[in-house]
């Protein structure tokens, strides 16, 4: 059974560029992924017109980008401050002279790109953990390392290549023999005109890239083919091995039938014409090689029935065919015939960038083994696909994976009913088509992942989709929204994508508990809270990086609890948007505090460590007697806010002594010993009954007298004074007398403690004013005293002394006589033992 395919180029197929080396086989990504954890980490200097590498770079600089700029040297002062740098780039900068101990600063280095200057020799490099060197595009006479190049024990990927350099010798390679390399490239595009056999034999490598073409000289390629075969390398890729209309007078990949590890094979940039395809094709048939691919080849049919693959009697271990980019040159379409017995084992199959805008019937449709069918980037619409006229009786019975992006694909609900035929499909992708949601969509319930990207599908998508979806991807599809109703469609989804949306929030997936992958990248999200995603509880894998964080206490919990290990890009693509003081600052470097952000927080710990101190406080107070040094303190404080008051009140009065003295006998060694003569001492005056009394006047007048003419009446109390009757008496006018002209005239000395139950009823006046008043207590303690004294002396100033208390005294006088009749009438005499 023979098939025949239509493929048609259009004149503006995109052709890739094509690099003049390998750096292409390692993207900056690479070493972002190898080296860098936190944005500031990184360092791009490009086109900055610099001379040298500048001394001002931070000290945290790990990835460093010097490229396109005027440095001619390195030398061992070029990166004095950059003890963390593990991946430096300074290509196309004509880079000249690299001094011996230019890199011994940076023993952490792991990827070193050098590409494309102008150094004449290999530089030597000692470098120990680097595990990336490119330094191809450089004008260096050989091939051969520098002996420094044993130490770099590490090394995983070395591309060198020099226009200048068309011979490889036997010794060249010779410091990396005991070196396990993973990829080896060698060439700059150029002819070789000399290869010694066994160069490359010792090497130990996995894959090995070779750009140089050999049209004319294949016996050199036969010798690399050879001594390939000895490494035991398992993949090669040849670019540009043979240039345009290049005469092949010979087979020169007959060596590939006895290469029994060479697994994978790649053909690059390269013409190629029908009848050489079809004797290269035979030469892979009969090989080990599963995987064959063509990248941008130019074809050309050079025979009259165009390729013609016959069945071949040989078992074909070819698994994998791939075709990048085809262009041809025929007017027509170029004719393809293939036995399916060549293909049937195939298990993937590509055919990318070749205009390809017709599926003719029972061509691909009917390989019996193909699981992947890759058809990206052609000019496929949904009846090219599905061409009209077909009557599909087998379509690729164990197809599971279908590639269909970057095509002319529209109408959703035709291929949705397309796909029941393909009865093993798992996975459809539609990316980069032209997609329209043009009525209800009939999904196969074995199709379970589906890839919609790119295509303009906004809110509505969720509605025709499969409740039998278990993996999703709508990366840039317009959604701004997605509600708790378009998850409950998707009952069984297990990974979503929703990269580069409008999104503003993590949607609530309880409806999807089986969900254990999100993608959430590049929207509107401006922080990750505890509720979004507690709703995610098998989450094993989260990417959220490149969203307009907003660095407040919105981020606390997930900068503090949330466990980070489940985020495939967490630090390096999450960074503060706002406030404008923070722009750009890596999430991981902003700090919170559960104390300055939970305010309940605040209150408990303002009121605990108040609690502490009041403890402390309150514990030293009563220790040292505290108590009693306040009451004196209040004393202190309140004679001074009422000395204006008084001084007012009392302007037109006249006193004879500061204070009037009342006491018990028993009390009178106390007043004798200690209160009058450290007052008096003071220059106080003090009336003392025993001393000041008018012999021969009524006991009573005495009394009145005194305390008229006493600025204050000092009241010694003491258990005896409360057993005396002239003391009451005492109280009795010097409290009158305080109600009418000095509320503030009585001052309370306690000698000792008087219990409220101790007190006689005709004492309830004086336990009122014990409870409303300040009394000044005698202290036990000598230290104590001092205090005590002042305190009193504070509150026996006058203030002026001019005029004498007549009206007063008169009123008092009529109270005084109705007293003195009840005293005679009962007899006492003035003893201050009753």
């Amino acid at each position: 059974l023979r098939a025949n395919a239509a493929l048609l180029v259009t004149a503006n197929l995109l052709i890739w560029m094509i690099d003049p080396h390998f750096s292409a086989e390692l993207p900056d990504e690479h070493g972002l992924s190898l080296c860098v954890t936190s944005r500031r980490e990184v360092q791009d200097l490009t086109h900055g017109n610099l001379t040298s590498v500048p001394s001002n770079l931070s000290c945290n600089t790990r990835y460093l980008d010097l490229s396109f700029n005027p440095i001619r040297r390195l030398n061992g002062d070029s990166f004095l401050r950059q003890p963390h740098l593990c991946f430096l780039k300074i290509t196309n900068c004509g880079l000249e002279e690299i001094s011996v101990d230019t890199f011994d600063r940076i023993p952490a280095l792991k990827a070193l790109n050098m590409s494309s200057n102008k150094l004449l020799t290999i530089p030597e490099l000692r470098l120990p953990n680097l595990k990336i060197l490119d330094l191809a595009g450089n004008p260096h006479q050989s091939y051969a390392l520098p002996a420094s190049f044993e130490s770099l024990v590490d090394l995983d990927f070395l591309s060198l290549g020099s226009t200048t350099a068309q011979s490889v010798m036997t010794d060249d390679f010779g410091p990396l023999l005991r070196i396990p390399l993973k990829h080896l490239a060698l060439g700059a595009g150029i002819p070789w005109k000399t290869y010694e056999a066994g160069a490359l034999r010792k090497l130990s490598f996995q894959k090995m890239s070779l750009n140089a073409s050999f049209c004319g000289r294949f016996d050199l390629f036969d010798g690399i083919l050879r001594d390939l075969n000895e490494t035991g390398a398992t993949a090669l890729r040849l670019i540009k091995p043979f240039p345009d209309k290049c005469e092949l007078d010979v087979d020169p990949l007959e060596n590939l039938r006895t290469m029994p590890n060479l697994r994978n094979l790649t053909i690059e940039n390269t013409w190629i014409n029908s009848s050489f395809l079809e004797l290269l094709l035979k030469n892979l048939w009969l090989s080990t090689i599963e995987d064959v691919s063509f990248v941008r080849l130019t074809y050309n049919e050079d025979t009259p029935d165009g390729f013609q693959l016959k069945t071949l009697n040989h078992s074909i271990s070819l698994r994998s065919f791939t075709f990048d980019g085809v262009k041809h040159y025929q007017i027509g379409y170029p004719t393809v015939n293939v036995s399916c017995e060549a293909a049937s084992n195939l298990i993937y199959l590509k055919f990318s960038g070749s205009g390809m805008n017709i599926l003719l019937c029972q061509s691909i449709f009917a390989l019996p083994s193909l699981e992947t069918l890759d058809l990206t980037n052609n000019l496929l619409s949904d009846y090219g696909f599905w061409w009209y006229t077909c009557s599909y009786t087998s379509v690729l019975p164990k197809l599971k994976r279908l590639y269909l992006r970057q095509n002319r694909f529209s109408s959703l609900s035709f291929i949705a009913g397309k796909t029941h035929e393909m009865k093993t499909l798992e996975f459809l992708d539609l990316s980069f088509n032209s997609i329209v949601l043009d009525g209800k969509c009939d999904w196969p319930a074995h199709l379970t992942e589906i890839s919609l990207s790119n295509n303009n599908l906004g809110n509505d998508v969720f509605k025709y989709l499969s409740k039998s979806f278990r993996k999703i991807d709508l990366t840039r599809t317009g959604i701004t929204a997605m509600t708790q109703s378009d998850v409950s469609l998707l009952p069984h989804l297990t990974h979503l994508v929703l990269s580069s949306n409008g999104i503003p929030f993590i949607p609530d997936f309880s409806e999807s508990p089986a969900l254990v992958s999100l993608h959430i990248d590049q929207n509107a999200i401006t922080y990750l809270s505890k509720e979004m995603l507690y709703r995610l509880p098998r989450l094993e894998t989260l990417k959220a990086g490149n969203n307009p964080y907003v660095c407040s206490c919105d981020s606390h919990w997930f900068l503090t609890r949330f466990d980070k290990s489940i985020l495939v890009d967490w630090p390096l693509d999450y960074t503060c948007s706002t406030p404008q003081s923070l722009t750009g600052l890596p999430l991981s470097e902003f700090k919170t505090t559960d104390q300055s952000c939970f305010v309940w927080l605040k209150v408990v710990l303002a009121l605990s460590v108040l609690t502490v101190i009041v403890s402390i406080i309150g514990g030293l107070f009563y220790k040292y007697d505290g108590m009693w040094y306040a009451k004196m303190l209040m004393v202190w404080i309140r004679m001074k806010r009422r000395g204006k008051k008084r001084s007012q009140l009392l302007m037109n009065v006249s006193f004879a002594y500061h204070g009037f003295i009342s006491y018990s006998h028993h009390d009178a060694g106390w007043v004798d010993n200690q209160l009058v003569p450290c007052l008096e001492n003071a220059g106080f005056s003090l009336c003392v009954h025993e001393r000041d009394f008018v012999p021969g006047d009524w006991v009573i007048d005495n009394i009145i007298n005194c305390v008229e003419a006493s600025y204050k009446t000092l009241f010694v109390l003491s258990k005896h004074f409360i057993q005396s009757e002239w003391c009451n008496y005492e109280l009795f006018f010097a409290q009158h007398r305080a109600i009418s002209v000095q509320e503030d005239s009585l001052v309370f000395i306690l000698l000792e403690p008087l219990p409220d139950d101790c007190l006689p009823r005709k004492f309830l006046r004086l336990r009122s004013l014990l409870r409303q008043q300040t009394y000044l207590e005698w202290p036990s303690d000598e230290t104590k005293r001092q205090v005590f004294w002042a305190s009193l002396k504070s509150m026996l100033r006058m203030a002026d002394k001019s005029v004498a208390l007549k009206d007063v005294a008169t009123a008092i006088s009529d109270a005084a006589r109705q007293m003195t009749m009840q005293v005679q009438k009962s007899g006492p005499s003035y003893d201050r033992l009753q």
